[in-house]
């Protein structure tokens, strides 16, 4: 199983942004960017994020006040937020440990050293998923679950489990995902997901447009590399269908 994660940098200044991104990204890491704590919420309302990293001095919506937002959703409160600022006062560390950051870097900052703090706050992260819904499993057996082969849908959680491994998923990619789950090994068209996903009527060439991506996206999510189907079977000329899958 692919253990790629998903990460958000948000930082106004271009230059050390793109130094993050490639940093990042040569680690094995999906990489989101913004410019700002504006930016950032609108790319958490579609995207689904495994760890955020940003600075605090920026324009429009700042770090802390993005930390604060984060910190009401509750799809969001959950994700592990690193600070990384040349504000280095102790009484803005201490501020931002209060808001609920998990840590707090001082700029300039040893690539390493950041590194190793996104390895160490995603597999606490991952642990404690865990935990937790190993927890709530035992507390409620008769949840409502999807199973299909080693993929196992939690609907009252929004949680999706393969194998043993806990996936993120945004909120469309989760329909999507429970929509195939419910017409397994049954064919269905983009028109058709489209309908569920985006509760839109279309054209084939657009449904197809739009659920392409979401397609690729969801199989990433699921571990597989890029170009491998792996569960999630195209029928050309027709649409997509989910297999039971076995690893």
């Amino acid at each position: 199983m692919n253990d790629s994660a998903t990460l958000l940098v948000v930082d106004d200044d271009v230059l050390l942004r793109k130094t993050l991104i490639n940093t990042l990204a040569d680690a094995g890491y999906d990489v989101l960017q913004a410019g700002n704590g504006h930016q950032a919420l609108s790319i958490l309302a579609t995207e689904s994020v495994d760890l955020i990293i940003a600075d605090v001095s920026m324009p429009g919506m700042n770090g802390y006040q993005l930390l604060a937002e984060t910190r009401k959703e509750p799809h969001l409160v959950a994700i592990p937020f690193l600070f990384m600022s040349a504000r280095t006062m102790d009484s803005d560390v201490r501020y931002a440990l209060e808001l609920g950051a998990d840590h707090y870097l001082r700029k300039p900052v040893n690539m390493e050293d950041l590194l190793a703090m996104v390895r160490g706050r995603l597999r606490h992260s991952r642990e404690l998923s865990r935990l937790l819904d190993y927890s709530a499993a035992a507390s409620n057996p008769t949840r409502e679950v999807l199973d299909v082969g080693r993929l196992h849908i939690h609907l009252d959680q929004h949680q999706v489990i393969l194998a043993d491994d806990i996936i993120s998923l945004s909120v469309t990619e989760f329909k999507l995902v429970v929509y195939l789950a419910k017409n397994a090994n049954t064919v269905v068209s983009p028109q058709e997901i489209v309908k569920e996903t985006h509760d839109l009527e279309t054209d084939a060439i657009e449904a197809s447009n739009l659920v392409r991506p979401l397609i690729r996206s969801l199989r990433r999510r699921l571990g597989y590399e890029t170009g491998e189907t792996g569960c999630i079977e195209n029928v050309r000329g027709v649409g997509y269908k989910l297999v039971p899958p076995t690893g």
